[in-house]
């Protein structure tokens, strides 16, 4: 999907009335924020490697994580061309402009690195939650086996980003390693489409073949 088809067919949608299709990406690319305001959350295509470095221009250094993105603009340019490149990546846009982008690296690995970045602007509002569900739902898509991140043991937010969406800490040495295997119901629970996730206890449209299943995901926060 690009931006422009995105846009198209998302502008004006009430997703309130969704129950999916067979044809939807793994997670629905519709998202309402902490303060209501709509987002799309959209696979990243070449065309954005200047949006991103144009957002990732705009951290500042008490911004960045294990020295990401990298502070000069040739190797900011540089290694989002490589993750374009070799991860599959999302961003999270609103209103033409790119405000976060997450992805999971390398694509052939059973157990890829997930990292999310999300602009200063746009923090605390949900949308780092939402891009980690997005990676989550296209890892498990992709029959990946689990994926696992590395995050500053100081770094209480992004923990509690990281534990709401499942993953738990399975090794501590310097930074903390997490890991979410993609077995458990959390990667099934996250393609839902809108309105199972939020009314129904039980999915309105199988989501994989002969699947089904019941509960809730986490509230998005």
């Amino acid at each position: 999907m690009t931006p422009d088809t995105a846009s198209v067919a998302c502008d004006g949608w009430d997703e309130s009335e969704c129950e999916g299709t067979p044809h939807c990406p793994p997670r629905c690319p519709r998202f309402v924020d902490k303060q209501g305001a709509r987002w799309t959350v959209r696979p990243a295509v070449d065309a954005d490697e200047p949006r991103l470095v144009e957002m990732y221009e705009r951290f500042d250094r008490g911004d960045r994580a294990q020295g990401l993105p990298p502070v000069s603009r040739r190797r900011r340019v540089e290694w989002v061309r490589s993750m374009l490149a070799e991860g599959n990546n999302v961003v999270a846009e609103r209103d033409g402009a790119v405000f976060g982008h997450a992805m999971y690296t390398p694509t052939d690995a059973p157990v890829p690195e997930l990292a999310v970045f999300v602009h200063p602007d746009a923090q605390d509002r949900g949308v780092g939650t939402e891009l980690c569900r997005h990676v989550i739902a296209n890892a498990a898509a992709a029959d990946r086996e689990g994926i696992e991140l590395h995050v500053e043991t100081g770094n209480r937010a992004a923990r509690s980003v990281y534990g709401t969406v499942g993953f738990e800490v399975v090794e501590r040495r310097g930074d903390l390693r997490m890991r979410l295997d993609l077995d458990d119901s959390i990667a099934t629970e996250v393609r839902w489409p809108p309105l199972a996730r939020e009314g129904p206890t039980e999915p309105l449209v199988e989501t994989t073949p002969g699947g089904s299943g019941a509960g809730r995901s986490p509230a998005d926060d």
